[in-house]
Protein backbone atom coordinates (compact mmCIF):
# COMPACT_ATOMS: atom_id res chain seq x y z
CA UNK A 1 0.00 0.00 0.00
CA UNK A 2 1.67 3.36 -0.89
CA UNK A 3 0.80 6.06 1.62
CA UNK A 4 1.92 9.83 1.41
CA UNK A 5 3.30 11.15 4.91
CA UNK A 6 3.02 14.92 5.96
CA UNK A 7 4.72 16.56 8.52
CA UNK A 8 1.45 17.06 11.02
CA UNK A 9 -0.02 13.15 9.90
CA UNK A 10 1.20 9.65 8.79
CA UNK A 11 -1.34 7.29 7.94
CA UNK A 12 -0.02 3.21 8.68
CA UNK A 13 -2.11 0.49 7.09
CA UNK A 14 -1.26 -2.99 8.47
CA UNK A 15 -2.73 -5.79 6.61
CA UNK A 16 -3.08 -9.39 8.27
CA UNK A 17 -2.94 -12.18 6.21
CA UNK A 18 -2.64 -15.69 7.25
CA UNK A 19 -0.27 -17.94 5.75
CA UNK A 20 2.41 -20.12 6.69
CA UNK A 21 5.84 -18.54 7.42
CA UNK A 22 7.33 -22.09 8.79
CA UNK A 23 10.33 -21.77 6.80
CA UNK A 24 10.46 -18.44 6.42
CA UNK A 25 14.09 -17.91 8.90
CA UNK A 26 15.14 -14.30 10.52
CA UNK A 27 18.67 -13.40 8.50
CA UNK A 28 20.88 -11.84 10.68
CA UNK A 29 21.94 -8.76 9.28
CA UNK A 30 22.48 -5.86 12.10
CA UNK A 31 18.44 -5.87 12.53
CA UNK A 32 17.17 -6.45 15.54
CA UNK A 33 16.46 -9.91 16.50
CA UNK A 34 13.63 -11.50 17.04
CA UNK A 35 11.61 -9.44 14.98
CA UNK A 36 9.07 -9.89 12.00
CA UNK A 37 11.54 -8.13 9.63
CA UNK A 38 13.37 -10.39 6.61
CA UNK A 39 16.11 -9.08 4.63
CA UNK A 40 17.78 -10.98 2.07
CA UNK A 41 21.08 -9.58 -0.22
CA UNK A 42 21.07 -10.96 -3.69
CA UNK A 43 23.70 -10.63 -6.07
CA UNK A 44 24.17 -10.58 -9.87
CA UNK A 45 27.73 -11.20 -10.85
CA UNK A 46 27.43 -9.73 -14.33
CA UNK A 47 26.44 -6.28 -13.98
CA UNK A 48 27.60 -6.31 -10.15
CA UNK A 49 24.10 -5.58 -9.11
CA UNK A 50 22.58 -5.98 -5.50
CA UNK A 51 18.62 -6.99 -5.31
CA UNK A 52 16.89 -6.84 -1.80
CA UNK A 53 14.29 -9.05 -0.81
CA UNK A 54 12.33 -7.49 2.33
CA UNK A 55 9.44 -8.89 4.18
CA UNK A 56 7.21 -9.45 6.93
CA UNK A 57 7.09 -12.50 8.13
CA UNK A 58 3.88 -12.30 9.94
CA UNK A 59 2.28 -11.61 7.15
CA UNK A 60 4.27 -13.14 4.28
CA UNK A 61 3.77 -9.61 2.38
CA UNK A 62 7.35 -8.66 0.95
CA UNK A 63 9.00 -6.44 -1.61
CA UNK A 64 12.11 -6.98 -4.11
CA UNK A 65 14.53 -3.73 -4.84
CA UNK A 66 16.38 -3.74 -7.95
CA UNK A 67 15.67 -6.97 -9.53
CA UNK A 68 17.60 -8.18 -12.66
CA UNK A 69 15.92 -9.67 -15.72
CA UNK A 70 18.54 -12.68 -15.70
CA UNK A 71 17.60 -13.60 -12.34
CA UNK A 72 13.90 -13.04 -12.19
CA UNK A 73 13.13 -17.12 -12.59
CA UNK A 74 15.50 -17.51 -9.55
CA UNK A 75 13.62 -14.46 -7.34
CA UNK A 76 10.35 -15.69 -7.75
CA UNK A 77 11.59 -19.35 -6.81
CA UNK A 78 13.05 -18.08 -3.44
CA UNK A 79 9.77 -15.88 -2.89
CA UNK A 80 7.42 -19.34 -3.71
CA UNK A 81 9.79 -21.03 -1.49
CA UNK A 82 9.62 -18.93 1.34
CA UNK A 83 5.66 -18.60 1.18
CA UNK A 84 5.91 -14.89 0.43
CA UNK A 85 3.26 -12.58 -1.02
CA UNK A 86 5.50 -10.00 -3.54
CA UNK A 87 3.49 -6.51 -3.50
CA UNK A 88 5.79 -4.31 -5.03
CA UNK A 89 9.04 -5.10 -7.33
CA UNK A 90 10.75 -1.89 -7.06
CA UNK A 91 13.63 0.08 -8.73
CA UNK A 92 15.79 2.80 -7.07
CA UNK A 93 16.29 4.37 -10.79
CA UNK A 94 15.94 3.50 -14.64
CA UNK A 95 19.45 1.28 -15.04
CA UNK A 96 21.68 1.37 -17.31
CA UNK A 97 23.64 -1.43 -16.76
CA UNK A 98 21.02 -3.88 -16.62
CA UNK A 99 17.77 -4.79 -17.98
CA UNK A 100 14.94 -4.85 -14.97
CA UNK A 101 13.35 -8.06 -13.78
CA UNK A 102 10.39 -6.64 -12.77
CA UNK A 103 7.80 -7.22 -15.58
CA UNK A 104 8.88 -10.58 -15.77
CA UNK A 105 8.41 -10.83 -12.35
CA UNK A 106 4.83 -10.16 -12.64
CA UNK A 107 4.16 -12.64 -15.01
CA UNK A 108 5.95 -15.31 -12.58
CA UNK A 109 4.03 -13.50 -9.90
CA UNK A 110 0.93 -12.52 -10.51
CA UNK A 111 -0.53 -9.52 -8.47
CA UNK A 112 2.85 -8.06 -8.32
CA UNK A 113 3.10 -4.31 -9.18
CA UNK A 114 6.06 -2.56 -10.62
CA UNK A 115 7.48 0.75 -9.00
CA UNK A 116 10.09 2.85 -9.89
CA UNK A 117 10.05 7.41 -9.62
CA UNK A 118 7.67 9.33 -11.08
CA UNK A 119 10.55 11.33 -12.25
CA UNK A 120 12.42 8.64 -14.42
CA UNK A 121 10.05 8.91 -17.34
CA UNK A 122 9.67 4.87 -17.14
CA UNK A 123 6.64 2.92 -17.16
CA UNK A 124 5.63 1.32 -14.16
CA UNK A 125 1.88 0.60 -12.20
CA UNK A 126 3.19 2.95 -8.99
CA UNK A 127 5.18 6.04 -9.04
CA UNK A 128 6.42 7.45 -6.38
CA UNK A 129 8.15 10.68 -4.94
CA UNK A 130 9.78 12.70 -2.71
CA UNK A 131 7.92 11.77 0.97
CA UNK A 132 6.13 8.76 -0.43
CA UNK A 133 5.74 5.26 1.86
CA UNK A 134 5.37 2.14 0.76
CA UNK A 135 4.16 -0.11 3.43
CA UNK A 136 4.44 -4.35 3.64
CA UNK A 137 2.83 -6.07 6.74
CA UNK A 138 3.67 -3.67 9.21
CA UNK A 139 6.68 -1.87 7.81
CA UNK A 140 7.43 0.68 5.45
CA UNK A 141 9.76 2.06 3.22
CA UNK A 142 10.39 6.15 2.83
CA UNK A 143 10.67 6.94 -0.89
CA UNK A 144 13.97 9.75 -0.63
CA UNK A 145 14.56 11.65 -3.65
CA UNK A 146 17.89 11.27 -4.25
CA UNK A 147 18.85 12.73 -8.52
CA UNK A 148 21.93 13.39 -9.86
CA UNK A 149 23.00 10.04 -11.27
CA UNK A 150 19.43 10.07 -13.10
CA UNK A 151 16.36 12.54 -12.51
CA UNK A 152 14.68 9.61 -10.95
CA UNK A 153 17.16 8.27 -8.79
CA UNK A 154 15.16 6.98 -4.85
CA UNK A 155 16.71 6.07 -1.71
CA UNK A 156 14.42 4.02 -0.04
CA UNK A 157 14.34 4.18 3.88
CA UNK A 158 13.58 2.05 7.22
CA UNK A 159 13.68 4.30 10.22
CA UNK A 160 12.71 1.11 12.23
CA UNK A 161 15.34 -0.92 10.54
CA UNK A 162 18.14 1.90 10.37
CA UNK A 163 18.80 1.04 6.95
CA UNK A 164 19.07 2.65 3.28
CA UNK A 165 19.16 1.71 0.18
CA UNK A 166 20.64 4.11 -1.99
CA UNK A 167 20.80 2.77 -5.48
CA UNK A 168 23.53 4.01 -7.47
CA UNK A 169 23.39 8.10 -5.86
CA UNK A 170 25.54 6.26 -3.02
CA UNK A 171 27.73 3.72 -3.36
CA UNK A 172 30.30 2.24 -0.96
CA UNK A 173 33.55 4.31 -1.23
CA UNK A 174 32.09 6.23 -4.28
CA UNK A 175 28.74 7.58 -6.02
CA UNK A 176 26.87 6.71 -9.15
CA UNK A 177 28.31 8.43 -12.23
CA UNK A 178 26.97 11.76 -13.88
CA UNK A 179 28.47 11.56 -17.04
CA UNK A 180 25.08 10.70 -18.64
CA UNK A 181 21.28 9.65 -18.65
CA UNK A 182 20.57 13.28 -17.00
CA UNK A 183 23.56 13.21 -14.78
CA UNK A 184 24.61 16.25 -12.48
CA UNK A 185 27.60 15.99 -10.25
CA UNK A 186 26.39 18.91 -8.05
CA UNK A 187 22.89 17.47 -7.98
CA UNK A 188 24.35 14.07 -6.36
CA UNK A 189 26.15 15.87 -4.13
CA UNK A 190 23.47 18.17 -2.85
CA UNK A 191 21.17 14.69 -2.80
CA UNK A 192 24.01 13.02 -0.86
CA UNK A 193 24.88 15.66 1.91
CA UNK A 194 20.70 16.51 2.41
CA UNK A 195 19.30 13.58 2.36
CA UNK A 196 21.68 10.41 3.04
CA UNK A 197 24.97 12.18 5.29
CA UNK A 198 22.10 13.82 7.50
CA UNK A 199 20.79 10.30 8.45
CA UNK A 200 21.97 8.86 11.54
CA UNK A 201 25.86 8.03 11.46
CA UNK A 202 25.04 4.23 12.82
CA UNK A 203 22.49 3.66 10.09
CA UNK A 204 23.10 0.72 7.02
CA UNK A 205 23.69 1.97 3.41
CA UNK A 206 22.68 -0.94 0.90
CA UNK A 207 23.66 -0.05 -2.52
CA UNK A 208 22.51 -0.94 -5.74
CA UNK A 209 26.16 -2.26 -6.92
CA UNK A 210 29.52 -3.27 -5.45
CA UNK A 211 32.68 -4.01 -7.91
CA UNK A 212 35.35 -5.01 -4.83
CA UNK A 213 33.13 -7.47 -2.89
CA UNK A 214 31.65 -5.06 -0.08
CA UNK A 215 28.37 -5.53 0.69
CA UNK A 216 27.56 -2.58 2.99
CA UNK A 217 28.88 0.25 4.53
CA UNK A 218 27.10 3.15 7.05
CA UNK A 219 26.18 6.54 7.06
CA UNK A 220 29.45 7.49 8.92
CA UNK A 221 31.91 5.74 7.43
CA UNK A 222 31.08 7.40 4.06
CA UNK A 223 30.88 10.71 5.73
CA UNK A 224 34.42 9.86 6.90
CA UNK A 225 35.69 8.18 3.94
CA UNK A 226 34.30 8.32 0.97
CA UNK A 227 37.25 9.46 -1.33
CA UNK A 228 34.94 11.39 -3.33
CA UNK A 229 32.24 12.79 -1.33
CA UNK A 230 33.95 14.05 1.84
CA UNK A 231 35.47 16.83 -0.13
CA UNK A 232 34.19 20.29 -1.05
CA UNK A 233 31.71 20.59 -3.70
CA UNK A 234 34.20 22.57 -6.06
CA UNK A 235 36.11 19.52 -5.81
CA UNK A 236 33.86 16.45 -6.08
CA UNK A 237 33.05 18.12 -9.21
CA UNK A 238 36.33 18.19 -10.33
CA UNK A 239 37.16 14.95 -10.05
CA UNK A 240 33.95 13.59 -11.42
CA UNK A 241 34.88 15.77 -14.49
CA UNK A 242 38.51 13.88 -14.55
CA UNK A 243 36.92 10.39 -14.91
CA UNK A 244 36.69 10.08 -18.58
CA UNK A 245 35.01 6.81 -18.49
CA UNK A 246 34.26 4.64 -21.38
CA UNK A 247 30.81 4.42 -22.66
CA UNK A 248 28.28 2.34 -20.69
CA UNK A 249 28.10 -1.00 -22.75
CA UNK A 250 24.51 -1.85 -21.71
CA UNK A 251 23.17 1.59 -21.88
CA UNK A 252 21.96 1.33 -25.40
CA UNK A 253 20.25 -1.96 -24.79
CA UNK A 254 18.76 -0.84 -21.36
CA UNK A 255 17.54 2.40 -21.34
CA UNK A 256 15.07 1.80 -23.93
CA UNK A 257 13.91 -1.82 -22.30
CA UNK A 258 13.68 -0.19 -18.68
CA UNK A 259 11.77 3.13 -19.79
CA UNK A 260 9.01 0.27 -20.32
CA UNK A 261 9.57 -1.89 -17.19
CA UNK A 262 12.06 -4.52 -18.67
CA UNK A 263 9.81 -5.72 -21.64
CA UNK A 264 10.77 -5.10 -24.79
Amino acid sequence: MLLKLSFSTAKTVERLVACNVGRVRWMSTGMEKGSNFFFRQLFDTVSSTYTYLLGDMKTCEAVLIDPVLEHAERDAALIKELGFNLLYAMNTHMHADHITGTGKLKSLLPGTKSVIGKASGAQADMFLIDGDVVCFGCYKLLATATPGHTNGCLTYISHEQGIAFTGDTLLIRGCGRTDFQEGSSETLYHSVHNKIFTLPENYTLYPAHDYKGQTATTVGEEKKYNPRLTKPLKKFIDIMDKFNLPYPKMIDKAVPANRVCGLY
